[in-house]
């Protein structure tokens, strides 16, 4: 009996990341440099580890609210409006197991089999993943390069919309390419989203982590109360915790009740003293994210000029979030590529092929972690370039 053909397709066809095969090749090795996932090397800081642990020594296991902890969601309002200097309450917030989730329960609300969703390649894979699995169809549209900066053209974003078409997925700052849009494509795209009749699923995981500004352009900056749109989020990058598995949502209060349900019957809710920690982040952790920022873009800056002594790395600055996607020339098969980079210098990158259309050519290089340490990692593939 094939057990893996009694399951749904959708299941089977699941693809395997595309970064577990350079990952697995050189996993142990001693003089490993690993720059290939989207995590830096620090741990939580102290003071939100502690505000869990006081929690959970409280007592604080028991089942709990299932869209968020009232003190979380008044929390993360509070946190909006510092950070986009408008009004929020906290009936517009809903805490989910992670980004991942929550993007997972967007697209269970606006989309399912049959459905098409537009987005920006080269992307993260887990989104097109998630969509594919539940039937639904990932619709790519390639980001432009040049080594003047990445970007997005609106026109072409609208004429891969279909009667098919349920949503646009934005992810700005952008996982892999550091892409940014600009007020002026943000206004273009919900204005193609408002005259089709479409959902905006918003990735803004990455808005403190620009470079130019205190923070990215956002679709707060433009939208009223009424448009299609749902925000998703995460603690993952701002405040070191990518192992918590904690994010949210930010909807339209009307919707709030529909998400709880989709997190009734997924996970039932996040544990309270995983909440309890994602308060005192919220609350006290503005200095540790102004810091965790300065230093990913003096990596960025460090690492950047010694790949552009060798002449043959062909990027683009990135304007915001914390990687380095880059080309080099005279080498295309990127997933064979990142193997014998790893084997040669004990760096880890990941293939760009990983990323979908657009990104085969290209490397991802994480540069939020030491600067010691990425400048260590950019002089070995320095030197292998030359």
């Amino acid at each position: 009996m094939d057990l893996q053909e009694s399951l749904r397709g959708q299941a089977r066809a699941a693809p395997r990341s595309g970064i577990i095969s350079v990952v697995e090749h050189a996993r142990g090795r001693p003089d490993l440099i690993p720059l290939w996932v989207g995590e830096g090397d620090r741990p939580t800081p102290d003071f939100i580890r502690e505000a869990a642990s006081a929690s959970l020594t409280a007592g604080h296991t028991f089942y709990t609210w299932q869209g968020g902890i009232p003190e979380l969601c008044t929390a993360l309002a509070r946190y909006h409006e510092r950070t986009f200097a408008r009004a929020f309450t906290p009936e517009e917030f809903i805490v989910t197991g992670g980004g991942m989730q929550a993007i997972q329960l967007a697209l269970q609300a606006v989309a399912g089999a049959g459905d098409e969703v537009v987005y920006a390649s080269p992307a993260w894979p887990n989104f097109s993943a998630a969509l594919g699995i539940a039937g639904g169809k990932p619709v790519p549209v390639p980001l432009d390069f040049s080594e003047n900066g990445w970007s997005l053209d609106p026109a072409r974003v609208e004429a891969a919309i279909t009667p098919n078409t349920r949503a646009l997925f934005v992810n700005t700052p952008s996982n892999p390419t550091g892409w940014a849009a600009d007020r002026a494509t943000l206004e273009a795209l919900l204005d193609i989203a408002r005259r089709r009749g479409l959902w905006i699923i918003a990735d803004e995981i990455y808005t403190k982590f620009f470079y130019s500004a205190p923070r990215a352009p956002s679709f707060f900056d433009i939208a009223t109360d009424e448009d299609r749109i749902l925000y998703v989020n995460s603690f993952s990058k701002n405040w070191a915790m990518t192992g918590w598995r904690i994010g949210w949502i930010r909807a339209h209060p009307a919707l709030k009740s529909v998400f709880e349900n989709l997190v009734q019957y997924s996970t039932s809710g996040v544990a309270e003293f995983m909440q309890r920690g994602a308060v005192t982040a919220l609350e006290e952790g503005d200095a540790f994210i102004a810091e965790h920022v300065e230093r990913a873009r003096a990596g960025r800056d460090r690492i950047i000029a010694i790949l552009r002594e060798t002449g043959r790395a062909r990027l683009a600055v990135p304007e915001g979030a914390f990687y380095l996607f880059f080309a080099i020339d005279g080498i295309e098969d990127t997933p064979r590529a990142a193997i014998r980079i790893v084997e040669e210098t004990g760096v880890g990158l990941a293939p760009g092929a990983a990323f979908g259309p657009g990104g085969e050519r290209f490397f991802r290089l994480c540069f939020n972690r030491r600067t010691d340490q990425l400048v260590e990692a950019a002089e070995r593939l320095a030197a292998w370039l030359k």
